[in-house]
């Protein structure tokens, strides 16, 4: 009985924001902290992006980089988190953007905030599944070190992990809860256990002031200092997906509340996974040219291999690695479709009818799934022409991502922050400054992911981030121009209360007529302006 005035209670407010709920409410915090965590699956992601921080510093970069970075994505966590608990719809980011600046610039601003949110989904999805492919791989090569996979190898492998994170979502979509939770038992008993075992069995290991104190940024070509900076991508590309989870919103129960909680904790185990992971590694790092002259790329499964003496031994904890990534494929997949269904539902996507339907037997925006899973399957492909231009795409989620957070966070502040007055999930006297924070890192890091690795540069080490934006860019402008701008007013909205459109207080929308109901309010503030 409880159980239910909470979920109506919950569809209650999400009716006051101008939707009705179509989505199960049976995902609980602790679910969607496991969701957030196996999104960043920090064992994973560090471990496939260990070699730009061996070219760019190394021990320095990557220990005090990935502490550095942490911080940070916790100051933008919390300023995420603390609109959040005032917004808690699926449409997240896009959703605030909407809600948070004056009538007149809401629809272009969610326009491009939904846009870039988007974008970053499906290419951290993209980049989280195509690296897991590589990664299993390059298992084979513990046994037989100059095999390379070929384009082929790679795509199918690829397709073959997109395809089982597509058919959980889909048909095990009532195990997500379950899954989610044992994400973060598998993540931590995976780091205890590699932990463990690289510091008893390994013949080599390094001192502390290596570990701690080693700074080479030799291999990169970059001037020293600007070195450390560039390798931070490794820690930001692995600290980026917290705010995916703010489209589970309309499946959780008081989602104002537990969301918020599970955006700032998910980073700050994630940090800690992190560091308990990164320091035994370090600790018995072979030599670093080895590591990187590694044929397929992804080295930790030499690191894996040398420390504990057999292929076999490295294999074991290579597995552990690649459970993570299973755990992170899925989740990562789920948030995006959420995503997809989200901004469909709004007619931002060209076919929106279709991609904002929901199953009703199987309880999941089906189809938001498919569009998702078909689009990462489609970029794959470009890894035949360029592996560097296919690389990119991990820059581009982390530029996408973080231009979609800060957004919002900059016209909170611009607004002077009003629309958090009443927030469950307050910074109160610390806004401004963690707010600032957060929006001065975004802006460096777009500059920052644009540059390349290393040193000279050539077309197959050049970073092509900054062409892959423009491309998805150009894409959402002509979409814009041919059909949005006529049609695509934004969110709907509720009542204006104290300046402030859409704010969770006011007459209840009928759950029934919710979207009507909303495209008459977003006509009528069209017309007013």
């Amino acid at each position: 009985m409880r159980q239910a005035s909470v979920d109506a209670n919950a569809d209650e407010a999400l009716a006051r924001m101008g939707y009705k709920s179509e989505l199960p409410r049976n995902l609980s915090m602790l679910s969607i902290l496991g969701l957030s965590f196996a999104i960043m699956a920090a064992p994973f992601g560090l471990s496939t992006t260990l070699y730009i921080t061996l070219a760019d510093g190394q021990s320095v970069t990557i220990i005090w980089g990935w502490v550095l970075v942490t911080l940070i994505s916790i100051a933008i966590a919390a300023s995420l988190a603390e609109i959040c608990a005032v917004y808690p719809t699926a449409g997240g980011v896009y959703y605030w953007s909407a809600m948070l600046p004056t009538r007149r610039w809401a629809p272009m601003l969610s326009f491009i905030d939904g846009w870039l949110t988007l974008v970053g989904n499906w290419t951290v999805t993209l980049s989280i599944t195509f690296s897991g492919g590589q990664l299993i791989l390059s298992a084979i090569s513990l046994w037989n070190e100059d095999f390379v996979a070929n384009a082929w190898q790679t795509i199918l492998t690829f397709w073959a992990v997109i395809l089982v994170c597509a058919l959980v979502n889909i048909f095990f979509s009532k195990y997500l809860d379950l899954i989610n939770k044992v994400c973060i038992y598998w993540t931590a008993a995976s780091v205890i256990i590699i932990l463990v075992t690289l510091l008893t069995m390994a013949d080599h290991r390094r001192d502390a002031e290596f570990v701690f104190a080693h700074y080479d940024s030799s291999q990169s070509g970059w001037p020293s200092g600007w070195a450390f900076f560039v390798g931070l991508l490794q820690a930001a590309y692995t600290l980026t997906g917290y705010g995916m989870v703010a489209s589970m919103c309309e499946e959780v129960q008081n989602p104002h509340r537990e969301v918020p909680k599970a955006i700032v904790l998910s980073v700050a185990a994630a940090g800690i996974t992190g560091l308990v992971y990164l320091i035994p590694i370090l600790f018995v790092l072979p030599s670093v040219q080895s590591l990187l002259d590694v044929a397929s790329g992804q080295p930790i499964g030499l690191i894996f291999k040398t420390a504990t003496g057999s292929a076999g031994g490295g294999f074991g904890l290579l597995f552990l690695i690649l459970g993570i990534l299973m755990f992170a494929g899925i989740g990562a997949l789920t948030a995006a479709s959420r995503c997809t269904y989200a901004f469909a539902r709004d007619g931002a996507i060209p076919g929106f009818r279709l991609w904002r339907r929901v199953n009703e037997r199987l309880d999941v925006p089906v189809w938001a799934i498919v569009l998702s899973t078909a689009v990462d399957c489609l970029l794959g492909l470009i890894y035949f022409g360029s592996s560097a231009a296919f690389n990119s795409f991990t820059g581009v989620a982390t530029i996408c991502l973080s231009t979609s957070y800060g957004l919002p966070i900059l016209i909170l502040m611009c607004r002077g922050r009003r629309a958090v007055r009443e927030s469950s999930f307050s910074l109160g006297r610390f806004g401004y400054a963690i707010n600032g924070l957060a929006v001065c890192w975004i802006v460096l890091a777009v500059v920052l992911f644009c540059m390349p690795v290393s040193l000279p540069v050539d077309a197959s080490s050049m970073n092509y981030a900054s062409v892959v934006f423009a491309g998805f860019a150009a894409i959402s402008i002509g979409w814009y121009v041919v059909y949005a701008r006529k049609h695509f007013t934004g969110p709907p909205v509720a009542e204006e209360v104290d300046g402030m459109p859409g704010v969770m207080t006011g007459k209840p929308v009928d759950p029934e007529n919710v979207l009507s109901e909303g495209e008459k309010g977003r006509r009528s503030s069209s017309a007013k302006n």
